[in-house]
């Protein structure tokens, strides 16, 4: 199907090379999926006259949704020299309608197909017919469209479109016409991406109109099936492939090649290419199982060891047993009763229990279990060949690989891509199994248009050498590796020195079977744009390494890496290609920025709704204004620190509303920070307005100055408390507008920069500058939920539960102190002296539990009969004086140690419940008073011991 594409968030004016609001896409539907869709469309290239051989063809995981439509699918975007030019997706759901069977989807980008076919660098060079060229035709349309969507569409005008497509969609659901109300549903769909790229949608409002599209989306899917069963499926029905397996002749077969003694055994699992976290996972999860087979099969062997690409998993085990070890167990049969006669002599049941088992009827002695007794026997297990037993075994081990997210594809079975290949080899025999519809053989498969995409394993032992003869490092260290040391050698002819990001180096690695590090350059002009908008496009979206000089300055040269043999000349101008019009990109956006001053951008972010009921993004960023005084108050900030964090809060993420963050969102605070230095704010402002974005993700670095930590600290403030009264309160299952997230950061904040916040306080400061009344059961909620992530922090950080939780339960309102105290109790509970602590009050505290002694009752001295009584009281004053509720947990450990003996004393010579109810109230009233002293310090009852 060849159809035009809109997508008014790459309106370009026609100025970059390969990007368009409208382009033309070829899509394909596979329908079932054949089995070689990744073959069928690399043949394809070839078709359309492309030489495979030459350039760097990859796969690269894109996982493409719609959460507009309610329709996801898992697979790649295929790059030719770095440039995406087809989508490939397993769909697996459409209109939040699980798909049966599931449906490939290759969409073929066609100008970029034509550019790299006609060898020209631009979309306007292409020839498209005799004496006409792309631009002469449509650059005019381009340029004009690429000026409404960014420039001219009226905001409120698309949005009153948008309630009356989605209003026309309902109605035509209701008189069950599926076809029209989709066709209005994709109109919402349009409306939305013009607001979007007008950048009228904030990244909370996103959330609420992606959730009304995908209602619809539903319906008319819904309705739709409904409209195919009541035509009776006129194009058929699908229904699961036969899936052959081993016959039980050609397993007794191979039972008889197996050789005796130990032998390598190797299993690869051929795949279609996965991501590249899925790599290290799923190898690690991999060697776990192995291992646990063998170990309970009775199988001894060697070293195990994983490895693998991102088209293989492959497990090696050392000396592998041709057969189980002999193993005597003891077995249980019928009760004594059933298994002799009155006369002693052995029934039937025991006759048979013994045939079961292959022993004598004299092998039968008895036991009592409960209150019967049972006849046992001791028995020898089989001692099976490991073939047998891997051949049972193994589909069982495999299925229980998981992945972070997983498809179906023409079998039952789910895995992180298709698998289409097994290699399974115990010395030179095949281990006979069937797997995701697929049988295990001695067959595996090398790169892509080789001599060696097809190899045959002779045996366990020669599969490395044969896979590296085929070019395939399997090793990822060994890949690795190549990478760092091909990569130094080339940029030693420029003198310059890679950037290798750790990050991006494991990425990397996984992405390739035989890397092919590739030096190229862009053009010096570009040096121009910030250093860190140049690395980010060339790391994020390229996969490229950066290159800098002995001073670290950005030298105009990368590292790109291939995959295998190709032609280098083909490959580099290619690359070099995407990366300029990646550049072109990057310039056209700073240059509209740069056109303003960065003070311009604060009053755009009117136009950035953030939530419904909240305002905009400029309401939002007014209130964090209002409230950082208050909050750098409470933090003890000094009066000119002050000024710094009220001037940054002034222009603080105003970069949302800037050309290139808007097209690079993970540039935000980067590009603040810039645009403030470059138009002559101090340091101090232009690093707090970065560091209001800390931190970004889990392990991200946190703020180091003061004012950016009260800038990040009341920017989360203010979006928990809005938001949650807003309604927006995460479930179990759903957290839209990241509050987990959100808090988290609150909480690291907090605890790793040192603020001694009080939470509640904190919270209800946030609540007065909220454009709604905030009940203070929303703050209690808020306050909980911050409670829980800091409790989950503590725990991450090795804390045992019970502990964190005797912590929180005091002082969850303190975070920072409360994680101080958390640590100090941990190191305590492996001391003598804590438990002693933990006893000592729970004597009193287990005594006046449930009696009838309020807070108010007093204690009176005149009233005091022993001298235990006078003791105990005494050492309680003299402590009440030194345990205050902001004290140090270690400290009021320390001080309590003066308890121990008192207490002792008191509890051996004092009777606390006598007849005489002014005495019994008196000291009833003093062990409350002893039990209460941990109050706001630690909650004892919970550990352990109490």
């Amino acid at each position: 199907m060849l159809q035009p594409s809109i997508r008014p968030d790459d309106s370009r004016y026609g100025e970059n090379p390969n990007r368009l609001q409208r382009h033309t896409q070829f899509q394909v539907i596979l329908k079932p999926d054949p089995g070689n869709s990744q073959d069928l469309f690399i043949r394809s290239l070839s078709a359309l006259g492309i030489n495979v051989n030459d350039h760097d063809i990859r796969f690269v995981e894109d996982n493409w949704e719609s959460p507009v439509l309610g329709a996801w699918g898992l697979g790649w975007e295929i790059w030719m020299d770095g440039m995406e030019i087809t989508q490939f997706t397993y769909f697996q759901q459409a209109g939040s309608l699980p798909l049966t069977p599931v449906s490939v989807e290759i969409t073929y980008g066609l100008e970029r197909i034509l550019m790299l076919l006609q060898g020209v660098d631009h979309f306007k060079k292409i020839r498209y017919a005799d004496g006409i060229t792309y631009g002469e035709l449509f650059l005019e349309n381009e340029k004009e469209m690429s000026a409404y969507y960014l420039e001219h569409a009226g905001v409120d005008h698309i949005h009153k479109h948008f309630d009356l497509f989605e209003a026309e969609s309902r109605r035509l659901l209701d008189l069950g016409l599926a076809i029209p109300a989709y066709d209005q549903l994709l109109k919402t769909s349009h409306a939305f991406n013009v607001l979007d790229a007008r950048g009228f949608v904030g990244v909370t409002e996103r959330a609420r109109y992606f959730g009304r599209m995908r209602s619809l989306a539903r319906q008319c899917a819904q309705l739709w099936l409904k409209t195919r069963e009541s035509l009776g499926h006129p194009l058929g029905v699908a229904s699961q492939p036969d899936h052959l397996g081993f016959r039980k002749e050609d397993i007794e077969e191979l039972k008889k090649k197996v050789s005796v003694g130990p032998r390598t055994f190797i299993l690869e699992i051929g795949t279609e290419e996965l991501p590249p976290s899925d790599v290290l996972n799923a190898c690690s999860q991999l060697k776990d199982l192995v291992k646990q087979l063998l170990g309970k099969q009775r199988l001894n062997y060697g070293d195990v060891r994983t490895c693998g690409t991102p088209r293989r998993l492959v497990v090696h085990v050392d000396n592998l047993c041709d057969k189980q070890v002999a193993n005597q167990v003891e077995v249980r049969g019928p009760p004594a009763s059933k298994a002799f006669d009155e006369e002693g002599n052995p029934t039937k049941a025991a006759e048979g229990f013994c045939r079961k088992n292959g022993v004598p009827l004299s092998s039968l002695y008895r036991r009592v279990e409960g209150k019967t007794e049972y006849v046992y026997v001791r028995a020898v297990e089989p001692s099976r060949l490991a073939l047998e037993v891997l051949s049972e075994e193994l589909p069982s081990a495999l299925a229980k690989i998981s992945f972070p997210k997983s498809m179906r594809w023409n079998s039952e079975v789910i895995f992180s891509r298709p698998i289409r290949w097994i290699l399974a080899l115990h010395g030179d025999v095949v281990v006979p199994f069937i797997y995701a519809g697929v049988l295990s053989g001695d067959v595996s498969h090398g790169l892509r248009n080789t001599p060696s995409a097809t190899i045959k394993v002779g045996s366990a032992e020669s599969y490395k050498d044969v896979m590296q003869s085929a070019g395939i490092a399997i090793d990822v260290e060994q890949r690795k590796k190549t990478i760092l040391e091909k990569s130094t050698s080339i940029v030693e002819s420029i003198s310059g020195s890679v950037v290798m990001q750790s990050g991006l180096l494991d990425e990397v690695v996984n992405l390739v079977e035989a890397p092919h590090p590739i030096l190229g350059k862009f053009s010096e002009s570009f040096l121009e744009l910030p250093k860190e908008l140049l690395i980010m496009v060339m790391q994020k979206h390229q996969k490229y390494f950066a290159i800098t000089n002995q001073d670290g300055k950005l030298l105009p040269y990368f590292i790109a890496v291939a995959n295998g043999a190709i032609d280098e000349t083909v490959v580099r101008k290619g690359n070099e290609a995407v990366l300029r019009a990646r550049y072109e990109d990057a310039k056209f956006f700073y240059e509209l920025d740069t056109s303003k001053r960065f003070l311009e951008f604060r009053n755009q972010l009117k136009g950035i709704l953030f939530h419904e009921k909240l305002g905009t993004m400029l309401d939002k960023m007014t209130r964090v204004q209002s409230l950082v005084t208050e909050v750098g108050l409470l933090l003890g900030l000094t009066e000119d620190m002050l000024q710094v964090v009220q001037d940054a809060a002034s222009l603080a993420m105003s970069d949302l509303s800037s050309a290139v963050v808007t097209e690079f969102t993970s540039l935000a605070g980067i590009m603040g920070r810039h645009y403030a230095l470059r138009d002559g704010y101090s340091e101090q402002i232009a690093e707090a307005l970065f560091e209001i974005t800390l931190p970004r993700f889990s392990g991200d670095i946190l703020p180091k100055t003061d004012a950016g930590a009260v800038l990040a600290i009341a920017d989360r403030l203010d979006s928990l408390v809005g938001l949650f009264a807003a309604g927006c309160q995460p479930s179990s299952a759903n957290d839209p507008f990241g509050l987990r997230r959100i808090s988290y950061g609150l909480v690291q904040l907090l605890v790793e920069t040192n603020s001694n916040l009080e939470l509640r306080h904190a919270l209800e400061l946030a609540a007065a500058v909220q454009p709604m009344k905030v009940e203070s059961q929303t703050i209690s909620d808020v306050h909980q939920f911050v409670t829980r992530r800091l409790e989950q922090l503590l725990i991450d950080q090795g804390i045992s539960p019970e502990v964190v939780r005797s912590v929180l339960a005091e002082r969850s309102n303190w975070p920072c102190l409360a994680t101080k105290s958390a640590h100090k109790m941990k190191a305590l509970s492996e001391g003598e002296l804590l438990p002693k602590i933990i006893e000592a009050y729970s004597r009193p505290t287990r005594i006046v539990r449930g009696k009838d002694v309020t807070d108010d009752l007093e204690v009176d001295e005149s009233a005091f009969e022993t001298k235990e009584e006078r003791a105990l009281w005494s050492t309680f004053t003299s402590l009440r004086s030194k345990i205050h509720p902001d004290m140090q947990v270690d400290d009021f450990v320390e001080a309590s140690a003066d308890l121990l003996q008192p207490l002792e004393d008191f509890f051996n010579h004092v009777f606390v419940m006598v007849e005489d109810e002014r005495i019994r109230k008196n000291r009833l009233a003093l062990l409350r008073k002893v039990s209460d002293l941990p109050k706001g310090i630690v909650d004892l009852s919970i550990l352990p011991g109490f």
